[in-house]
């Protein structure tokens, strides 16, 4: 199958080679003392925070990264790989907003509202993992993002892609983790979720993102460098100039990770957005969006490292056109461009909300793009030279053996919320556009999906590992929904 590559190889040279020129001129912020001190001692100009990375360093740590590694499922038992070409979708992340299934207000998410997204996700075909895809507000700011796993955990088999907001959040994520699977050194042999580190645009490493990355060099956990450059704002308006700049970003974090920790897993992620100068906004449905996130993918595999992007995703507030054109365009493009994890399937208002009937229609773009993988098979079978023959002219192939035996293989059959009716078929059927086909297919799978539940014991001991974390907060059990 042809891959999308909007980079000749001299751009990809170009790119790295300024990236290159960025780092030992211009150099990144580093807020982190045992960051400093890594880079220091192997060999950067230290100024205070600021740090210049000569390119030697660069290209000897790059040698160091995995070309890939596998991600599994909670009990390890189905296993995913991450690197070439295999493509993973799952729902983004720490969207602030949700789009209520009853009413359809867009509302300020809460704690049921990310369970029922976990157990939607759990039931979707083309949705291979799960993702801290909200940030519940009735839950304390400081427990939010390890509550998120605690749910997941409950709740899904699936893997996960998450994040931690502080230093210590990431140490108790991964004792969750450890609790489930069986202890650390299960964990690390067989990872079940891969954590986000996010740069801040431009060239900055945060106290707590760039300990986020060092401690997962340390637990063998793969973590994802994620840049969000905005073009114009936070990063060059021109889309080279912003993959350069986000390179760089990634760079820096490759040097700190290998050297914390050679051969740590590292994924080359992005989530860049085009700034809108009429409104302010960040744009990350736009079409320069999804090009910068696909060329960027594009300069992870010339690094022989497994890649991310953010797309899938739209900067509509509904689910209607502007959505559906959005979301295909990026499920479509980062499939061709073979980027390995891709995050936002079901999101709207760019990172902010989260959509369980806009989730739904986004799993049937996924199954589409999984079908166009594929290819088109080209062999005796398919040929069909004999069944031609046979039918001859002004006959038909419905009831033949081979179209029997070939349906499944040769076209993806969608659910009913792709509408494939005839028009009068529609109108009989309620005339239902695709929004409400949607929200219909939600509250059917709500009712009566059951997702895998943990053996008893498990559970009994990740709800006593939850519980002794909040008594490390000063939070009782009783303030938190589901325990």
């Amino acid at each position: 199958m042809p891959k999308l590559k909007l980079l000749s190889g001299s751009d990809v040279t170009d790119i790295h080679a300024s990236s290159l020129e960025v780092l030992e001129k211009a150099g990144v912020i580093v807020k982190n003392n045992p960051a400093l001190k890594l880079l220091g001692d192997a060999g950067c100009t230290v100024e205070s925070n600021l740090v210049k990375i000569p390119g030697s360093l660069v290209d000897e740590q790059l040698k160091k990264v995995q070309p890939e590694f596998t991600l599994y499922s909670r009990e390890g038992e189905k296993a995913y790989t991450v690197g070439g070409d295999n493509v993973i979708y799952n729902p983004g992340s720490a969207a602030i907003f949700f789009v209520d299934r009853e009413s359809g207000e867009m509302r300020r998410a809460n704690a049921n509202d990310f369970r029922d997204l976990v157990r939607l996700t759990d039931a979707l075909e083309n949705i291979h993992a799960q993702s801290t895809a909200m940030v519940p507000s009735d839950v304390a700011e400081k427990i939010s993002d390890l509550y998120r796993l605690y749910l997941i955990l409950k709740n899904s088999s699936k893997p996960i892609i998450t994040g931690a907001f502080t230093i210590e959040g990431l140490t108790y994520m991964k004792n969750l983790l450890e609790t489930v699977v069986g202890g650390e050194e299960e964990l690390r042999e067989k990872p079940r979720a891969i954590f986000d580190c996010c740069p801040s645009s431009p060239l900055m490493w945060s106290a707590v993102t760039c300990q986020n990355l060092l401690d997962c060099a340390e637990f063998g956990i793969p973590a994802e460098i994620i840049p969000a450059p905005q073009m114009g704002a936070t990063s060059p308006v021109s889309i080279a100039g912003t993959l350069v700049e986000a390179n760089a970003e990634f760079l820096s974090g490759v040097v700190i990770s290998q050297l914390a920790s050679p051969g740590t897993p590292i994924v080359y992620g992005g989530s860049p957005s085009a700034f809108d100068m009429r409104y302010l906004t960040a744009r990350l449905g736009a079409v320069e969006s999804v090009m910068a996130a696909c060329a960027g993918a594009q300069m992870g595999k010339h690094y022989g490292v497994p890649t991310q992007g953010y797309m899938g995703l739209s900067d509509s507030k509904a689910t209607d056109g502007q959505g559906s054109f959005e979301s295909g365009m990026g499920i479509l493009l980062s499939a061709l461009s073979g980027v390995n994890i891709v995050s936002g399937p079901g999101m709207q208002a760019s990172e902010n909300c989260q959509s369980l009937e806009k989730l739904v229609l986004d799993n049937e773009y996924c199954g589409a793009a999984y079908r166009l993988l594929e290819g088109i098979r080209v062999d005796d079978v398919s040929l069909a030279t004999d069944v031609i023959t046979k039918v001859g002219p002004g006959g038909h192939f419905l009831g033949e053996r081979h179209t029997r035996e070939n349906l499944r293989r040769e076209q993806y059959m969608p659910s009913s919320v792709l509408d494939r009716l005839s028009p009068d078929a529609w109108v009989k059927e309620g005339g239902k556009d695709s929004a409400v086909r949607a929200r219909e297919r939600v509250h059917d799978i709500l009712n009566k999906h059951k997702p895998v539940v943990l053996p008893v014991g498990v559970e009994s001991r990740l709800e006593d590992e939850m519980k002794k974390i909040l008594k490390n907060y000063s939070l009782s059990p009783s303030h938190l929904p589901g325990l």
